[in-house]
């Protein structure tokens, strides 16, 4: 009886990363390497979903900063308020998950990080340098004062009652209550208030203080549709309308359904002060 000799099979810490699974893999990274990437990745992420990024910008950049840093693959999830990602490097994996608290849309942000992504990718940047960037980043000051702010989304708002049909009585109390509208809206934030409360006290302030548009004869129904238009949640419905047709229909119900909720609360304030001031209005 003849005895066939087996080579023995090389043990699995044994096989060059190139060939692991029969995939091409990258060099191989230390564990602190590894969870140092997907802290970096995933706080790049956060800054995205926190700033007004759709789903597949989030996705996008996040497996970019990753795979440029030394990772094989990442597996991400995003979801309204988090995002949990996993990183792979040969034989080694981490699992983390980041919340994302509602903040509110800054596209400066969302260019900048996006810009870095490229760059790591490139290998222009390495984690050290994305770390001291990605500090920078977070704490930019505000782009416009917040008085600036307040009028110029006075400005436009009474814009839109000119283009409703408003004379200059209606365009001169729209910017009026637009104006104390936004500024109420920025105190209520300042103090952390609920979202939804903040939306609800600014439509009813915009609503009562258009209402007076009625002493000068003018139309109060464009003055109050008006003045509350600040608060119509154009990002995040686009980005809902979005995330559906790409196929990321959690994130994207989500949105949407945050999204109604922000009408809906509009309508709750506009209809508080209609009721308040007599019925006068839409």
């Amino acid at each position: 009886m003849s005895i066939i000799e087996k080579t023995p099979l090389p043990a699995t810490d044994t096989i060059p990363p190139a060939t692991v699974d029969g995939m091409p893999h990258k060099p191989p990274m230390e564990r602190e390497a590894l969870r140092d990437v997907i802290s970096l990745s995933l706080w790049a992420g956060q800054m995205l979903l926190q700033n007004g990024a759709d789903t597949a910008r989030v996705e996008e950049t996040v497996h970019r900063l990753g795979t440029g840093l030394g990772c094989d693959w990442l597996d991400i999830i995003v979801l309204p308020d988090s995002i949990t990602a996993t990183t792979t490097n040969n034989l080694e994996f981490r699992t983390r998950v980041r919340r994302a608290p509602v903040r509110g849309v800054n596209m400066d942000i969302i260019a900048q990080v996006s810009d870095l992504s490229y760059r790591v990718q490139t290998g222009t940047l390495d984690r050290f340098i994305l770390r001291s960037e990605l500090r920078r980043i977070d704490k930019l000051p505000k782009n416009y004062n917040r008085w600036l702010v307040v009028f110029g989304v006075g400005t436009s708002c009474a814009a839109f009652a000119r283009l409703f049909g408003g004379d200059a009585s209606v365009m001169a109390i729209v910017l009026v209550a637009s104006s104390a509208a936004m500024f109420v809206r920025q105190e209520l934030h300042h103090h952390a208030f609920n979202p939804l409360i903040i939306t609800i006290a600014t439509a009813f302030v915009a609503g009562v203080i258009a209402a007076s548009s009625a002493l000068f004869g003018g139309k109060v129904a464009i003055a109050q549709a008006a003045a509350v238009l600040l608060l119509v949640p154009g990002v995040p419905l686009i980005n809902a309308a979005e995330d559906l047709i790409r196929g990321h229909v959690v994130t994207g119900l989500a949105r949407g359904f945050n999204g109604l909720l922000i009408a809906l609360a509009i309508a709750m304030g506009l209809g508080l002060a209609i009721w308040l001031t007599g019925g006068q209005g839409l």
